[in-house]
C-alpha cells in the first residue's frame, strides 16, 4: 500500500501540480486580443509572445536537459521560479502598455517575460516530473506519461473559463491584474509539486560524465531511430499546429458559429484525451511505435476524406460533409495529443532510462521549431491562396477564407505521409535493433 500511496505522492500528484499549471500557456487566445487592445498594438504583434513561448519551450528542455537528469528538485524550482516570474512580469508589462500605449518597451517587455522567461519555466517544468514517472510506474509508463501530459493539455479547458470569470470580475485593466493573480497561484501549486518530486529510492543515477553515458553518446548508438522519432515529432506537431491554430475558423465557415465555444471545449477534450488514451494503449502492443503508426493513419485518412469532399469550401451545405470535417478536428487534436505523450516512452524503448530526460529534451526541439512553423505556415497559405468572403452573423461581418482553409489540408496531407514514411521505415522495432547490433557485434 505504501508503495502505491508513493507512486501517486512521488510522482503523479507533483507532474499533474506542475503540467497542470504550465499546460495554461495554450491559454493565449483567450486574452491575447485584449492585451493587444490594452497596450496599443495590434494582434500579430502581440502573437509572437506565444510563438517565442513554445520556441523557448523546446531549445530549454533540449539545453537544460542534463539539469533535469541530475536534478530534479533543481530543475522543478528553476520551472517554478521562471514560469511564476514570466507571468507576472507579462502582468507589469501590460499594466506598464497601458499607462503608455503603444511603448515598444511594454511589447519587448511582454517577448522577454512570456516568451523568454516563462519558456525556460515550461521546458524544465514539462520535464521534470517526465523520468520519475516512468521510473514509478515502470509496467504502465505510457499510461503515467499519458496522465501527466494530458494535465498538460487539458490546462486550457479548466483554466480558460476561470481567467475568463476573473477578467469578467475586475472589469476594465483587469488583464494585468489577472497575471500578477494567477502568477502567486501558479507558483505555489508548482512549488507543492517541486516538494512533493522524488525518484523512486532504489533508483541510482548513471553518471553522465562518463564515457558513453552523455545523451548525444547513447543517441549515437541508433543515429537513424532518433532522426525517425525527431521527424514524425516535429511534423505531427506541425500539422496540428496549423490545423488547430484556424480550428475556431473553419468551425464558422461550415456553419456551426453558435456552438463555437462548445466544439473548442470537445476538441479540448479529445487533445487530452488523445494523450492519456494512446499512451495507456501503447502500453499494450510489443513495438510502441504501432502507436505513431495509427495515429497518423488516421490523420491521413480524416484529411484525405476532406479534402476529396471538399467539407470546407462546401461551407456546410451537405451535413455529412460537415461531420467529416469535424471528425478531422477531432482525430487531430487527439494524434497531436498522443504525439507528445507517446513521445519519452518511445524513446525510453529504445535508449533504455539512462540520460532519457536529456535525451527527450533533445527531442523537444522538435516542438520549439514548430511552434514557429506551423502557425506561421497556415496563416501564410490562408493568406495568399483562396478569396476572402464576408460572413455575416450575430450582427456582425467577419472575413472568411473557406479555400484558404481547405488548401491548408494539401500541406497537411503531404506532411502527414511523409511522417507515417517515417515512422514505418526510419524507426525500427526495438527488438529488430537488438539483434542487429548482436549480429553485428558476433562479426566482428
Amino acid at each position: 500500500m505504501k508503495n502505491i500511496q508513493n507512486k501517486w505522492i512521488r510522482a503523479a500528484i507533483p507532474a499533474l501540480l506542475l503540467h497542470c499549471s504550465i499546460g495554461t500557456v495554450y491559454c493565449w487566445s483567450i486574452f491575447s486580443q485584449e492585451i493587444a487592445n490594452y497596450i496599443g498594438f495590434s494582434k500579430s504583434a502581440t502573437e509572437w509572445a506565444f510563438s517565442f513561448a513554445i520556441f523557448f519551450l523546446g531549445m530549454s528542455a533540449a539545453f537544460l536537459g542534463n539539469i533535469v537528469e541530475k536534478d530534479i528538485h533543481k530543475s522543478s524550482l528553476i520551472a517554478a521560479i521562471c514560469f511564476a516570474a514570466g507571468m507576472a512580469g507579462t502582468g507589469f508589462f501590460i499594466w506598464y502598455g497601458g499607462a503608455h500605449n503603444g511603448s515598444p518597451l511594454a511589447l519587448i517587455g511582454i517577448y522577454i517575460c512570456y516568451g523568454f522567461i516563462m519558456g525556460i519555466g515550461l521546458g524544465t517544468g514539462y520535464l521534470s516530473p517526465v523520468k520519475t514517472l516512468m521510473l514509478w510506474f515502470e509496467d504502465r509508463k505510457g499510461l503515467a506519461t499519458g496522465l501527466a501530459v494530458a494535465g498538460f493539455g487539458a490546462a486550457k479547458a479548466i483554466a480558460s473559463p476561470i481567467m475568463q470569470a476573473i477578467l469578467d470580475h475586475l472589469g476594465d485593466g483587469g488583464i494585468y491584474k489577472m497575471f500578477l493573480i494567477l502568477a502567486a497561484v501558479y507558483f505555489v501549486m508548482m512549488f507543492v509539486g517541486h516538494l512533493l518530486l522524488a525518484k523512486p529510492a532504489g533508483w541510482h543515477e548513471p553518471a553522465s560524465t562518463e564515457k558513453g553515458a552523455r545523451a548525444i553518446d547513447v543517441i549515437k548508438e541508433k543515429p537513424v531511430t532518433f532522426i525517425g522519432i525527431w521527424i514524425m515529432f516535429y511534423l505531427n506537431i506541425t500539422c496540428g499546429l496549423a490545423l488547430i491554430s484556424q480550428e475556431k475558423m473553419i468551425i464558422k465557415c461550415i456553419g456551426l458559429v453558435g456552438i463555437v465555444g462548445i466544439l473548442s471545449s470537445v476538441t479540448a477534450i479529445f487533445n487530452a484525451g488523445g494523450r492519456l488514451g494512446f499512451s495507456a494503449w501503447a502500453d499494450t502492443f510489443k513495438d510502441r511505435n504501432t502507436i505513431y503508426k495509427i495515429m497518423l493513419i488516421l490523420s491521413i485518412a480524416a484529411t484525405g476524406l476532406v479534402i476529396v469532399t471538399q467539407g470546407i469550401s462546401n461551407r456546410g451545405e451537405n451535413t455529412f460533409f460537415m461531420i467529416l470535417v469535424l471528425i478531422l478536428l477531432f482525430v487531430v487534436n487527439a494524434g497531436y495529443g498522443g504525439g507528445f505523450s507517446n513521445v519519452p516512452t518511445l524513446l525510453s524503448d529504445h535508449y533504455g532510462m539512462k540520460n532519457i530526460s536529456a535525451i527527450h529534451g533533445i527531442t523537444l526541439s522538435a516542438w520549439a521549431i514548430a511552434g514557429l512553423t506551423g502557425n506561421q505556415m497556415s496563416s501564410f497559405i490562408v493568406n495568399h491562396f483562396g478569396n476572402w468572403i464576408d460572413f455575416e452573423h450575430d450582427n456582425i461581418v467577419e472575413k472568411i477564407n473557406p479555400e484558404g482553409y481547405q488548401t491548408v489540408l494539401y500541406v497537411t496531407l503531404v506532411l502527414y505521409i511523409i511522417a507515417a514514411l517515417s515512422s514505418f521505415f526510419l524507426v525500427k522495432s526495438p527488438k529488430g535493433e537488438t539483434k542487429k547490433s548482436k549480429k553485428a557485434e558476433q562479426t566482428s
